[in-house]
């Protein structure tokens, strides 16, 4: 929706964060929301966060922080336009950073032009390693309506062949949840609210416009319904899209860039075919190493769709024609059952995913979600990414403190290449083979030729492991392909 609409905001306050009394003192935290700013409110204001290593974000000793009197002596006290840090776009990204900085007690504000429920075109699917994310946030999937989950992928070679691939949990070894499908409205949306319960304030129908960078601070310009206001924030995170204005804004941008992917999707109801509770994948050997899909919501209602890589060979201009060839396929019809309806028109999106070349940092604003081009580049899977790098920029932040800029970036660096570089690159390899079809063939029968392969092939594929764990010894561990999902209720 359009910035011109009246912007809402969510957990505001107008008592000030009080300033300690020694802007290098030692902040020690109790647990995570220690330090919130009296009258940060909000259900599950203070919920602690587990962490990537299974020790509770917030928990820890923090030296110099630099987030003290200095900075918010003689500021405002009237509506908050001076934050710890300022994330621009509200998606899954911008969610997990603001809950996870709130959480630890930073002041975070979020702004999105758009004001939600909003639709985002996408799969809607949530692999393993989203879910786990989802967990150490204290998301609750119950506040997501349409929430599916997923207890086994079909997938379809070229040749025709089916291959049903279970989840981990379908010999009860390893428990809980390995996939799901949440409508992104929906999804998104409580993402929001969780990041406002847990103290982030939240700001929609508010654009970005410009940034500048003063030293020990970053001033940022953005439009409401009321005019132009200034936000002052030690850093910014940069959630806002493939387009990033604010990677624009600093020089970084990317000219002509138009991603490694293009996807199209369109919401369908009153299926009656196995798509009706089935997450089916089609490898059709026009679309190599492109698929298409159909994932179920609950109620006969399914997301269909396909997705092609920018090979040079394939227009994208040329898929809103492909549409109707692709639903009238005899195998995809039988699946969709003669019921099924279309919703709405479709919607198509570019899906960035160089991870290798982005930019990550620059000055005081870290990039994350599509901004970073995280996207895995094998299956076009963004969400979990997003989640992920979201998460580990807040703590990039939370470690290093207000003062030191240089020591976030390189911290946040250093994450994503230790967690996405060598997936990325293996994905880009399997990519690259997968558009023959003798591969694909073959590598869908090798992967369904007993029942050990069809679950770890599976679980795999939903990234309960990392894509290039075998070839990376440092993410080696006892538990291999033998973990619990994630432990939500679902």
């Amino acid at each position: 929706m359009a910035a011109t609409n009246a912007p809402r905001s969510y957990g505001l306050t107008q008592t000030p964060r009080q300033p300690t009394t020694n802007p290098r003192s030692v902040c020690v935290t109790k647990g995570a929301g220690a330090g919130r700013a009296p009258g940060g409110t909000g259900a599950g204001a203070g919920r602690a966060l587990a962490g990537r290593d299974g020790r509770r974000a917030g928990r820890g000793r923090w030296v110099g922080l630099g987030w003290g009197a200095d900075w918010w002596a003689g500021r405002s006290l009237g509506v908050v336009n001076e934050v710890d840090v300022l994330v621009v776009g509200a998606g899954p990204a911008g969610s997990a950073a603001a809950t996870t900085l709130a959480a630890a007690g930073r002041r975070v504000m979020i702004v999105d032009k758009a004001t939600f429920p909003r639709d985002k075109c996408c799969g809607d699917g949530l692999t393993t390693g989203a879910l786990r994310v989802l967990e150490r946030l204290g998301f609750d999937p119950s506040n997501v309506t349409s929430w599916t989950p997923i207890d086994a992928a079909w997938v379809r070679s070229p040749s025709g062949r089916e291959v049903r691939f279970p989840m981990g949990n379908d010999d009860h070894r390893s428990p809980g949840l390995f996939a799901a499908v949440a409508p992104r409205d929906e999804f998104d949306h409580a993402l929001v609210r969780h990041a406002t319960a847990a103290g982030a304030i939240v700001r929609e129908g508010v654009s970005f416009e410009s940034l500048h960078d003063r030293g020990d601070h970053v001033s940022v310009s953005l439009t409401t319904a009321d005019g132009t206001e200034r936000v002052n924030a030690r850093y910014v995170i940069a959630a806002d899209g493939m387009w990033s204005p604010v990677r624009k804004a600093v020089g970084a941008g990317q000219a002509g860039y138009l991603g490694e992917w293009h996807a199209f999707r369109q919401y369908f109801r009153n299926a009656t075919g196995p798509a009706a509770d089935r997450l089916i994948v089609w490898f059709e050997p026009d679309l190599l190493p492109g698929y298409a899909w159909s994932f179920p919501l609950g109620d006969g209602r399914v997301n269909v769709g396909f997705g092609i890589a920018r090979d040079g060979v394939r227009k994208t201009k040329d898929m809103k024609a492909m549409w109707p060839d692709l639903l009238n396929r005899p195998h995809i019809a039988a699946a969709l059952g003669p019921d099924a309806v279309g919703e709405d028109r479709h919607t198509a999106w570019p899906i960035p995913a160089r991870v290798d070349q982005a930019t990550l940092a620059k000055d005081r604003v870290l990039f994350v979600g599509d901004a970073a081009c995280v996207t895995d580049v094998l299956t076009g899977e963004g969400i979990g990414q997003a989640l992920l790098t979201g998460e580990m920029a807040a703590e990039a932040i939370i470690a290093a403190g207000a003062t030191r800029p240089e020591a976030v970036r390189a911290s946040y660096e250093e994450a994503v290449h230790q967690h996405l570089l060598a997936d990325h690159r293996m994905s880009a390899v399997l990519s690259r083979w997968l558009a023959r079809e003798w591969v694909a063939r073959g590598a869908i029968r090798l992967a369904g030729s007993t029942g050990w392969t069809r679950r770890n092939f599976g679980r795999w594929l939903f990234e309960d492991e990392p894509r290039a764990v075998l070839f990376t010894p440092r993410r080696w561990h006892r538990r291999f392909l033998r973990q619990p999902g994630a432990g939500m209720d679902h």
